[in-house]
């Protein structure tokens, strides 16, 4: 079944259901009635030869220009070919396909004007698997954005390139809706500046991004879990008295998880009292505190791309009950780039934790272990390198964490003169989510490694971890050997990742000991 679009229920999940999952859409009827409703005040304004900018008017500078009416069709469509001049590597599908479907549910709220025919035929293309190619870079992120946007545009105009069902390279976009049986839009009186004025891009993004942040939290979380375990390292940390005195919801909340994940370990009792450690390093002892810190971070970002999803965000607003057309500025992209900027430095800060559990694991002046879980060191490098990979990646991120909104240029001979830059800090969060995985794999199999190593310390027989931590190390045991002699660990680390990202290990760790919070 298709999901709905109403404008005003679209979720996280829903959004990441389509995009990434590639689900049908429908679009609510109730819905398109208002957008009938706004369309109609928009042909009276055209009768009437009222003054509404972007409609009889120029844009941005010009927006003191009149357009004669018989111009009011090239003006919509001079909008897109003008302003389609983006740059840089083509956007990721997915969210390419996030922007479809939050333009359709910002325009059927019914304040922008355009047509209902215009709304189906966007639907149409969605559904028939064609995805415009579309630039990453050009967007200043303020009078929405409008450069990735326009390309879209472009696509259902019948110009551009698309990815189409079947095909395995971009095609031009005419012949991808002829194929489909899909006639190009003929755009009407403020249908271009309606389809391009707004946070799609960023907000998609946005979207797409915490939705795997969400499932990132919960592998730092197990990886941690695993990492204390094969370093003899304590739970008292965890301890639920400890957290009940500091009660931030996202450190009480990775305590419960680290908790559950070791609880029944022989491993860690066979050293709870003759350990002459009193505590552990921070990246072990920690692990709520920080962990915890960037979960409140991802679920604030959550709650404000919540609001975004559902919002109108063009210009000028329609108001058809009252008449009227309101100029002002909800295509402005702070919210958005704010957030973004913050959860680069939440997830930074997961992979950067990550890091330095993986540099115990294979130190073995820290870890107690064979150097570099390796076998026969010295004619072995072992996991070694590993480390290096997962050092370099978090100082790229510490890079890509400075924050895009601070920065604003002038744009539109100084009508447009703060910009929020939300389409950088997008961009950039997705490089730093997937560069936070990575080091979340390279973990997962340094722990891993390492736990096979302590299972026998002290003991002639293999000691069991905690419940939670063995099924995830079974999880991955199923995918990735123990590595004795040396291989091209690569391989090893895309196998991690590709485990990471498909969910088995969360999977497998929740049927042993329940749902992880």
């Amino acid at each position: 079944m298709a999901i709905s679009l109403d404008g005003s229920s679209l979720t996280i999940d829903l959004l990441n259901r389509i995009a990434v999952g590639h689900e049908r859409v429908a679009l609510d009827a109730q819905a398109l009635r208002k957008v009938a409703a706004a369309r109609r005040q928009v042909e009276a304004w055209l009768g009437s030869n009222e003054t509404v900018y972007g409609v009889t008017t120029g844009f941005g500078e010009f927006a003191n220009v009149r357009i004669e009416p018989a111009q009011i069709e090239a003006l919509q469509e001079n909008l897109i070919l003008s302003h389609a001049v983006g740059a840089g590597e083509p956007l990721p599908p997915d969210v390419v396909r996030g922007m479809m479907v939050l333009r359709m549910n910002a325009l059927l709220q019914g304040h922008s004007g355009v047509r209902v025919e215009t709304l189906r035929k966007l639907a149409g293309v969605l559904n028939a698997g064609i995805v415009p190619v579309i630039p990453s870079q050009g967007s200043v992120g303020a009078s929405g954005d409008l450069v990735q946007l326009a390309h879209l545009v472009l696509a259902l105009m019948g110009r551009g390139h698309v990815h189409a069902v079947g095909s395995s390279r971009p095609v031009p976009a005419s012949t991808a809706l002829r194929r489909a049986g899909i006639t190009p839009v003929r755009l009407s009186a403020k249908e271009g500046l309606a389809l391009i004025n707004g946070t799609q891009m960023m907000t998609a993004s946005a979207a797409l991004t915490v939705h795997r942040a969400v499932a990132l939290q919960r592998i730092a979380d197990i990886a941690g879990a695993i990492s204390v375990e094969a370093l003899r390292g304590s739970d008292t940390p965890f301890d639920v008295r400890i957290h009940r005195l500091r009660p931030y919801p996202g450190q009480q909340e990775s305590a419960a998880n680290l908790r559950r994940m070791m609880r029944g370990s022989r491993l860690r009792e066979s050293h709870r009292h003759e350990d002459p450690r009193v505590q552990d390093a921070y990246s072990m002892r920690c692990i709520p505190q920080v962990h915890g810190a960037s979960r409140d971070a991802i679920a604030f970002v959550a709650r404000q791309v919540d609001i975004e999803l559902n919002s109108v965000n063009d210009n000028p607003l329609i108001f058809p009950e009252q008449g009227e057309h309101l100029e002002g500025g909800n295509f402005h992209g702070q919210p958005m780039a704010l957030v973004l900027d913050f959860l680069a430095i939440a997830l930074a800060e997961l992979a950067n934790i990550s890091e330095r559990r993986t540099e115990r694991l294979v130190n073995g002046s820290l870890s107690g272990l064979p150097r570099f879980l390796a076998t026969d060191g010295g004619l072995n490098s072992g996991l070694m390198i590993a480390q290096y990979t997962a050092a370099s990646l978090v100082s790229e991120n510490k890079v890509l964490a400075h924050p895009a909104s601070v920065d604003s240029i002038p744009t539109s001979a100084n009508q447009e003169d703060h910009n929020s830059m939300g389409s950088v800090s997008a961009n950039k969060v997705r490089r730093v989510l997937e560069n936070a995985e990575t080091v979340l794999a390279i973990e997962l199999l340094c722990a891993c490694q390492a736990l096979d190593f302590a299972r026998t310390w002290r003991s002639p027989n293999p000691l069991k971890a905690g419940k939670g931590t063995e099924a995830a190390y079974q999880a991955v045991r199923r995918t990735v050997s123990f590595v004795g002699r040396d291989r091209v660990l690569y391989h090893d680390v895309q196998a991690m990742l590709a485990l990471v990202r498909s969910g088995a290990v969360a999977r497998a760790v929740e049927e042993a000991v329940g749902r992880l919070d």
